[in-house]
Order: structure tokens, then C-alpha cells, then sequence
């Protein structure tokens, strides 16, 4: 049995449909078929919250004889190696542009999140910009969609790391939603 396979009994058993189980793992449902259809792999954090929502292991799902790769590579980043030189607003631009100096085109991207129901009423009736406020307080990474060779990445900087995501599906470049956030480009630009 293949793991995409595996990830649709799994859901089938926990009686979830593909938007329902989308919204709990906060992808979207596209990516739930592409991976049930093996042509897509989740990451290593998707499979963490995937075996808890559906109560199966790790293991059982992984357990096919092989070794899957993962199209999410976290990194350590030391931004004091960094300088803001030309178009690059601050030291993260400058760590994506060293990163990806190979990279057909980079768009600095702005990241909102998608607020709830719930979230909304409360924004709109007792602070209107709470919600975003407390997203950029929890993590504000700067984000990026890097297109390299036919592919695109998701990459989101932070103090720390440099976190890449090969996204499953081409985006369209000037806005689009992954999970519970909305990706839209920046007004400023840099080039390589």
C-alpha cells in the first residue's frame, strides 16, 4: 500500500472528508488529493500533525520499504553574516538573495492570515487589526516565492532560520492562500 493510499484510509476511517481533513491540517484540499494520489509528499510537520489526527503512527504510514524525500528544508541562519546592499530592504532579503542566487526570479511576498469566523467578529468589534497583530507577535517570519528551475518554493526567514517549502502546486505569483495565510507580492522588488 502506498502512503498516499494509506493517508486516504486513515482520513476515511477518522471520517473526515478531503475539506475537512484540508482545514484541520490547514492545507489545502488539493494538496490532501495530490498527496492521496501520490503525487505529492507531505512534509515532515504534516506528517507529525497527520498522525495525530488520524490516530496512526508514523511509522504505518512511512512503512513502505523506502525512504520518502521531503520537499521542507529548515536551516539555521546567522543574519549578522548578512549586509542590505542595493534593492535588499533589510538583512533577510539580503539572506534569501545569497541563498538562491541561482534562482530564475524572487518575489518578496506579504503574508495576512485568514481569520476565522470568530476571529473576524472579534477583530471587527474589539480591535479592529488584533488578530494580525497577535499572528506578527507569535512569528513574522519575511516571506518569499522563489522560482528556480520550473519550481516554486515557499521561503519565510526569521531571526533564526530560513525555511523552504517546495510548494506541491504552481501559484500564481501575485496571490495566493497555503493553509491559514494569504501570500500576496510586495510593492517593493529586488532582483538577482
Amino acid at each position: 500500500m502506498t502512503l498516499g493510499e494509506k493517508i486516504k484510509e486513515a482520513r476515511k476511517q477518522a471520517g473526515l472528508s478531503q475539506e475537512q481533513f484540508a482545514e484541520k491540517m490547514n492545507v489545502s484540499r488539493s494538496a490532501v488529493a495530490k498527496w492521496e494520489t501520490d503525487k505529492g509528499i507531505p512534509d515532515i510537520s504534516n506528517l507529525k500533525v497527520m498522525s495525530k489526527l488520524l490516530n496512526v503512527s508514523i511509522d504505518h504510514l512511512l512503512d513502505d520499504g523506502e525512504s520518502p524525500e521531503f520537499g521542507e528544508i529548515t536551516e539555521p541562519v546567522n543574519l549578522d553574516e548578512y549586509e542590505k546592499t542595493g534593492r535588499c530592504r533589510n538583512k533577510m532579503d539580503a539572506a534569501c538573495l545569497a541563498k538562491f542566487a541561482d534562482a530564475d526570479m524572487i518575489y518578496p511576498l506579504v503574508r495576512t492570515k485568514k481569520m476565522t469566523k470568530k476571529e473576524a467578529i472579534v477583530d471587527f468589534f474589539v480591535a479592529p487589526g488584533i488578530v494580525q497583530v497577535l499572528d506578527y507577535a507569535n512569528e513574522n517570519p519575511e516571506c518569499y516565492l522563489v522560482e528556480k528551475g520550473g519550481k516554486q518554493y515557499l521561503v519565510k526567514i526569521t531571526k533564526d532560520f530560513i525555511k523552504t517549502t517546495e510548494l506541491a502546486e504552481r501559484v500564481d505569483s501575485s496571490s495566493f492562500v497555503i493553509g491559514s495565510y494569504k501570500y500576496r507580492k510586495a510593492v517593493y522588488k529586488f532582483f538577482k
